[in-house]
């Protein structure tokens, strides 16, 4: 079995600045890895995952995009947890949205 992993692109400030601050909050094992990494390679292979987001691995099951970023509140402490269940009922084609457009705005700043 697989611990649970974040796969984050490890080029991009915002994902590791995100995943910094998921780091400092969390009160369950969760793994950070870079996507570019020879591991994170390896899972997103094993997972067959071939999109550029967010992906995180929960219990053998790998999530991409708002599903995977909203998951990792139920790593952090209780005054982010809370916020999971509200947020969730968000349907899944506008929390992508939201994710998508934030995507395009870091990449659009990278250049």
């Amino acid at each position: 079995m697989t611990e649970d992993t974040l796969l984050i692109d490890g080029l991009c400030a915002l994902c590791s600045k995100s995943g910094k601050f998921i780091t400092k909050r969390r009160v369950k094992p969760l793994t950070l890895v870079e996507q570019n990494s020879d591991e994170g390679i390896e899972l997103l292979k094993r997972f067959n995952v071939s999109v550029d987001s967010v992906v995180l691995i929960r219990n053998e099951k790998a999530y991409i995009r708002s599903s995977a970023a909203i998951r990792c509140l139920l790593y952090m402490r209780w005054n982010w947890r809370w916020m999971y269940p509200f947020v969730w009922i968000i349907p899944l084609p506008l929390r992508d949205l939201c994710y998508n457009l934030v995507s395009k705005m870091r990449k659009f700043r990278e250049s």
